[in-house]
């Protein structure tokens, strides 16, 4: 069965470049210009999946998934071009799965929204055998099989990227990861993205991990080197 999408953006070039991209990947879309008529078009039938832009007409971004939260557990990708406002927008109860900054890649939405789709395909399928990966590192544990993170026994709510991120440095505590090695195991190689975003991502991935033990210092900054995640 095709798996439908909703894209819900003010910018008519993104919403006819992108569907274009997603219709080719055999993906049935349906897009909107503005949030509350997307957020309506939602609700009368109900996609596999959303992106959301933040900034629309009518009712943003935020508005939406705040009531699409009310009645639905749809997976969410926002859309965004400032990047010091996700912060807010991808608060640990605000509900959104994942989000990428303007321009992007439509190579790398296309990316995001399949695993996005695999991890619900997952979720939805407790009575098949998990065929997934799972890292445990002292009170960290990752579990691919459900794109699921928890610390300390308490789930860390993390986007598509950011848990990439996580399993990346966890896989060998101790070991540095430059800012290139983390681009390439988040996003793909051949795919450019400024350095700058890998340290907003370890940002927001240690609020989340602080907003369940304040005491959690984990990963560590070596400064002009990268990241590490510190041994057990």
């Amino acid at each position: 069965m095709t798996q439908q999408i909703v894209l819900v953006d003010d910018d008519q070039n993104i919403t006819t470049s992108v569907s274009m991209a997603l219709d080719a990947e055999g993906y049935d879309v349906r897009t909107y210009n503005d949030g509350e008529e997307g957020y309506l078009g939602i609700m009368e039938r109900t996609p596999d999946l959303v992106v959301l832009d933040i900034k629309m007409p009518r009712m943003d971004g935020m508005e939406v998934l705040t009531k699409l939260r009310e009645k639905s557990a749809v997976p969410v990708i926002f859309l965004t071009s400032k990047d010091d406002e996700i912060d807010e927008v991808l608060g640990l109860r605000m509900g959104a799965d994942d989000y990428i900054t303007k321009p992007f890649s439509q190579r790398l939405l296309i990316e995001r929204i399949r695993a996005l789709l695999r991890r619900e395909s997952l979720r939805n399928q407790p009575s098949e055998p998990e065929s997934g990966e799972k890292v445990v590192r002292g009170q960290l544990e990752l579990d691919d099989a459900r794109h699921l993170c928890t610390w300390k026994g308490e789930p860390v709510n993390l986007t598509v990227t950011e848990y990439l991120l996580v399993k990346s440095l966890a896989q060998r505590p101790g070991h540095v990861k430059n800012r290139d090695q983390l681009i390439d195991m988040a996003y793909g190689e051949n795919i450019y993205v400024d350095d700058r975003t890998i340290d907003s991502h370890i940002k927001r991935v240690r609020k989340k991990f602080k907003a369940v033990d304040e005491e959690f210092n984990q990963i560590e900054t070596l400064y002009g080197v990268g990241y590490r995640y510190k041994d057990a």
